[in-house]
């Protein structure tokens, strides 16, 4: 079982002198319990991607299929599927944080208190005390408390695949590290695909990474293998890398360590440099 996105190509205003293809040929496979990065410069797909994958945008050619089923329409399998938007207001609509995180469940057809019962457990994974933020209305939160309060509201459904867009834009370091928890916690039962800019701090725990260019894959793949297209997707502004191999291109581009894997550890990344301290007698300058 898996929500498969199978050659799929999406097309703004098709028909229309402004027509504009966002997506062209993609496939991607996504069981539960994994976790897949989706990385890309603005305007190579990203979000376009979620939505399909939602079943919120029809493709103009492809299938997208959750557990072989449609993704869209009336064999479509409610509530499997939960998307948490890159803008967290376009999410709210409830007079309260804990009405709108309970209106999901409740929709599904849970009784009220258990739908109560989520929201709140919800609020508590993304760092949200409940009995603090739940009677609060959702436009008087800051915009990291939003972006985590959107997210609870999503994982409240708690749906079979879970699609994140930008879920650590705009926040600080605790709410990072509680959003990053909350998608660890989730990934127990659900399939995560999570668009983001902030390539190291998912991409530890990834299982494949998905690189998008002008709609094209440009890269599918393991971690490792990323690693080592990294330097020609860096050069491609496909990926901002992440700090640590950041540091090893850049020491590889002055001479300073020979070509060799690149890595997302700070000690083995350490190790490297201090060898190659040693064998210059000197350092990297």
């Amino acid at each position: 079982m898996a929500l498969t996105l199978t050659h799929i190509s999406c097309e703004y205003a098709a028909g229309t002198p402004v027509a504009s293809v966002a997506l062209s040929d993609v496939s991607l496979a996504l069981e539960p319990g994994e976790l897949v990065v989706v990385l890309g410069s603005t305007g190579a797909g990203k979000t376009t991607l979620l939505r399909a994958a939602a079943g919120l945008l029809a493709v103009s050619c492809g299938t997208v299929d959750v557990d072989g089923r449609p993704a869209s329409g009336a064999k479509a399998r409610r509530g499997a599927v939960g998307l948490v938007f890159q803008r967290p207001e376009a999410q709210f609509f409830s007079l309260s944080v804990e009405e709108d995180c309970a209106f999901g469940p409740h929709n599904l057809g849970r009784r009220p208190a258990e739908a109560l019962d989520d929201a709140r457990g919800a609020l508590a994974a993304v760092g949200l005390e409940p009995g603090v933020f739940g009677p609060r209305e959702p436009w008087s939160l800051s915009g990291g408390e939003a972006r985590r309060a959107a997210l609870a509201g999503v994982l409240a459904m708690r749906p079979r695949y879970l699609l994140l867009d930008e879920p650590t834009a705009g926040l600080d370091a605790a709410g990072r590290e509680a959003v990053c928890a909350a998608v660890e916690r989730a990934r127990a039962d659900a399939g995560m695909l999570v668009v983001t800019h902030d390539a190291e701090v998912f991409l530890g725990s990834a299982d494949r990474v998905l690189v998008l260019r002008d709609g094209l894959t440009a890269f599918l793949g393991d971690v490792p293998a990323l690693l080592e297209a990294l330097p020609d997707l860096a050069a491609a502004g496909d990926v901002d890398p992440p700090e640590v191999p950041r540091a090893l291109m850049l020491a590889r581009s002055r001479g300073s360590v020979p070509a060799g894997g690149l890595t997302l550890d700070v000690e083995t990344a350490a190790d490297t440099l201090a060898d190659a301290r040693r064998l210059t007698g000197g350092g990297a300058r």
